[in-house]
């Protein structure tokens, strides 16, 4: 009798552990980002170590529930334990659920402090969310003094179904946000309006835009390329276009990058401080009132 319990219990393991595989391969698609910095990644490691435990408790629970109730039902002949205000109890499903919060709380813990750690940052830019846009200003770090607005790229034939989307439709920027690979780079975040929410995930980087405030969050991009995200709190009612396009580049272009930027500011601030021409002196009317004085006095 114990083997065949054995047994189907054993099936009925395979049976979960074969659900999960599946439902893990139909959920790739959905599945976190792939990761472009440390924290990301450890995001990443996260959220599987603690799918499996709680996979693991589930199992655990209800198949000790459900073999419980089949194995000691009342027509074999079980009697009901009485266990009332029981002190064993009380301590066991008081400590047992403790060591699992200690269990998950400890990695947790130590991802959400290198989050908030911002220190000795490498370059640091400050985001100020719009309705609906996103500025960006290089307060520290090559490429100081650097001012730009980042706004949607994505054309209104796209958002109002005219033309086909496009393969970034609203992940699409004018201008993206330009930062150094293998630099530590802090995001000071804040709002000119409302409260907006600067995120992108293959970083593991978000932190809200609160008007009145600045706020902080960095990132170590680990590989180049192009890395979207976009608001993520409800700001208005364009609040689904305003996107964040990052890319990264390698320190040389980063260099040249900025040297481009900050010669199109000098150009912009030398045309802006330019004095317009004066207009001609009327000399003729002076002239007349010269000779008509001259004329009177000879008379």
């Amino acid at each position: 009798m114990a083997s065949n319990w054995v047994r189907i219990l054993a099936v009925s393991a395979a049976g979960v552990a074969g659900l999960t595989v599946a439902g893990l391969a139909l959920a790739a698609p959905w599945n976190l980002q792939a990761p472009a910095t440390k924290i990301a990644a450890d995001i990443h490691d996260l959220q599987e170590y603690v799918m499996i435990l709680v996979t693991l408790i589930f199992a655990g629970v209800f198949g000790a529930m459900f073999y419980s109730v089949y194995a000691h039902r009342k027509d074999k002949g079980y009697k009901a334990a009485q266990f009332h205000e029981s002190t064993t109890v009380e301590i066991i499903w008081t400590v047992i659920p403790l060591l699992i919060l200690i269990i998950i709380a400890w990695p947790a813990t130590k991802v959400v402090i290198a989050q908030k750690d911002t220190s000795q940052a490498d370059l640091t830019i400050k985001a100020t969310g719009y309705q609906w846009k996103w500025g960006y200003d290089y307060v520290k770090g090559e490429g100081e003094g650097i001012h730009f607005v980042s706004t949607l790229a994505t054309p209104r034939d796209q958002i109002e179904g005219r033309a086909p989307k496009g393969e970034h439709y609203l992940l699409e920027v004018d201008n993206e946000l330009v930062v150094p690979v293998n630099k530590k780079v802090r995001i000071l975040t804040t709002g000119a309006d409302v409260i907006h929410s600067w995120w992108v995930p293959a970083f593991g980087a978000k932190q809200d835009a609160i008007p009145g405030f600045i706020r902080d969050i960095h990132f170590r991009a680990e590989k180049t390329g192009i890395y979207r995200g976009q608001c993520v709190e409800l700001c208005g009612k364009d609040h689904g276009f305003m996107p964040i396009v990052v890319r990264v580049v390698g320190p040389e272009e980063y260099s040249k990058w900025v040297g481009g930027m900050k010669a199109k500011t000098a150009a912009r601030e030398a045309l802006e401080t330019t004095p317009t021409a004066s207009a001609p002196v009327a000399t003729e009317p002076q002239t007349s009132l010269a000779a008509a004085a001259t004329a009177s006095a000879r008379k």
